[in-house]
């Protein structure tokens, strides 16, 4: 089992990431996902990536990726990056990981390699702060006073929580927490995915959380991955 060193994308990087497509993960910059690795060409992916910069970028597949898997079925083009903070190897050649978003990026053009798993050519996507100070604040208790409605109740009770999200987390990362955590269509999360603005990421979630309060009266748990923060045993996992 090994813990790595938790940072962003590094001052050099050079643009090339190796990209990990699935059907149903949307990543986002400050949140941790697990992952479980079994087939040859992420192996080999992960490989690369534990022996340089521990880089993987996730991307969403686009409807259809069924009938071209084995090959390059499409993509979108908003990409998370995210670096791997936990890896526990599991001696059968599967691979169980902790990956940590750290930063939007778009992709320029998929590049013809020789590695069985795909890479691009990407262009990180800038944080765009909401430029008046004081409507960003009242913005996240807007926000979290919604999230909270989500929540089992000993959850949305807990005083700590609002504590965090509020005082402690600019709107931009509260944002990608709250579209991570929700049970959003995964249109919607690439969509928030692609948008650098933290003020229209902040409209947009809120339209889509009061339209799924609507439909979804009652308190729903989040889709928030429970037990990203254990390494004893398998973490759920995404089909890759």
């Amino acid at each position: 089992m090994g813990k790595r060193e938790q940072s962003g994308v590094p001052s050099d990087f050079d643009g090339i990431v190796r990209l990990f497509p699935l059907p149903n993960l949307v990543l986002f910059p400050n949140v941790i996902q697990n992952l479980h690795i079994f087939e040859p060409r992420y192996c080999e992916m992960l490989s690369d990536a534990l022996e340089s910069d521990d880089l993987i970028a996730m991307a969403l597949l686009d409807r259809g990726w069924e009938e071209n898997y084995e090959s390059q079925p499409r993509i979108a083009r908003s990409v998370c990056i995210g670096r791997i903070i936990n890896h526990t190897p599991l001696g059968d050649g599967r691979h169980n990981i902790m990956l940590a978003g750290v930063h939007r990026a778009r992709i320029v053009e998929e590049l013809d390699v020789e590695t069985a798993f795909r890479q691009a050519r990407v262009e990180l996507i800038d944080e765009q702060s909401w430029d008046q100070a004081e409507l960003a604040d009242a913005a996240k208790y807007e926000l979290v006073k919604l999230f909270r409605s989500f929540l089992p109740p000993e959850i949305a009770k807990a005083d700590p929580l609002s504590e965090v999200l509020v005082h402690q987390l600019p709107l931009g990362v509260l944002t990608d927490i709250v579209a991570f955590a929700i049970n959003l269509p995964l249109p919607v999360k690439q969509m928030l995915l692609g948008e650098p603005s933290e003020e229209a990421r902040y409209n947009i979630l809120m339209e889509q959380l009061r339209q799924l309060k609507q439909r979804e009266p009652e308190p729903v748990v989040p889709t928030v991955n429970r037990t990203r923060y254990r390494t004893d045993e398998a973490p759920p996992f995404s089909v890759n």
